[in-house]
């Protein structure tokens, strides 16, 4: 065995955040290709801690992909005016501009999500990688709050489950922000990408685990429910994912990586940061999933 992979076999080290999600994969060079074992771990983490950050990390965008590749299919970006160029599976997040243009998606994620629920394979997994993070007297500004929608399922009463099992609920770009017709970006990818139908209690095709798969920014409606008592229950049910208790907040730095399991996980985004004081510029990646069941 060469030296250099028994020596990351023994020094990787996984450390729990303490919070319901999320871990730190410490030890770990992904400019260099992991051995199979070394990403038995790595995935092994990600399946139990849905999200995980591998610090430090300087790569190139073959670099990242190939990691990404690992986790499943890199999927091709909708909003190809942020891709980029030479590697149209990696997405510009960033509010820098040039000739007076973004040159990355600036205002991803403001209400809590998870990721392209709107699709009918949504992605498995999506990741960031910090190039340039946003500070203010020394601290790093735009943090990202993610939510486990797997421990708020499982902290519903059992009744409330077993009523919850089978519902289906339906999903769309900019879910009630479609019914006004409003954003320009936002009829385009409706045009593209027709509403789908899901469960409102997904299994995470790897654990096993339930989750609550719905949120008030895609999911308008519930089949075979009155209008008004669908939107009552996506409100309990979304305001009960995003409950404190279940939420892992990560403070960025540059050069980290973080993925996250779109199953199980919703996400927000932070903005307390402008351009041009401050500059924010990240790589993002999806990876392909199944069709929720």
């Amino acid at each position: 065995m060469p030296r250099r992979q028994w020596l990351r076999r023994i020094t990787m080290r996984i450390v729990p955040s303490g919070d319901t999600i999320g871990a730190e994969i410490q030890d770990v060079d992904l400019s260099q290709p992991l051995d199979e074992e070394a990403f038995a771990r790595v995935e092994a983490a990600f399946d139990t801690h849905a999200v995980i950050c591998l610090r430090g990390q300087h790569l190139t965008e073959p670099q990242l992909i190939a990691f990404a590749r690992r986790f499943g299919e890199v999927e091709r970006i909708f909003l190809s005016q942020y891709s980029h160029p030479q590697y149209p599976g990696i997405m510009y997040v960033s509010n820098i501009k040039e000739n007076g243009r973004d040159i990355g998606h600036a205002d991803a994620g403001r209400v809590w999500h998870t990721d392209m629920s709107y699709t009918a394979r949504p992605p498995r997994a999506t990741l960031l990688y910090a190039i340039e993070v946003p500070t203010e007297n020394g601290v790093a500004l735009g943090e990202t709050h993610y939510a486990s929608a797997a421990d708020a399922h499982d902290s519903l009463p059992q009744e409330q489950r077993r009523q919850l099992a089978g519902l289906r609920a339906l999903h769309q770009v900019a879910g009630r922000r479609a019914r006004t017709g409003t954003g320009q970006q936002d009829q385009a990818l409706r045009r593209e990408q027709p509403a789908v139908v899901h469960p409102v209690v997904r299994t995470h095709p790897h654990t096993g685990r339930k989750c609550l798969y719905l949120s008030k920014g895609e999911c308008q409606a519930i089949e075979g429910m009155d209008g008004d008592e669908a939107l009552a229950l996506i409100e309990r049910l979304a305001d009960r994912i995003v409950e404190p208790r279940f939420r892992h907040t990560h403070h960025w730095r540059v050069g980290d990586v973080v993925m996250w399991d779109n199953c199980t996980v919703q996400h927000l985004a932070t903005f307390n940061y402008e351009w041009p004081k401050h500059r924010r510029l990240m790589q993002r990646i999806t990876v392909g999933g199944g069709v929720p069941c």
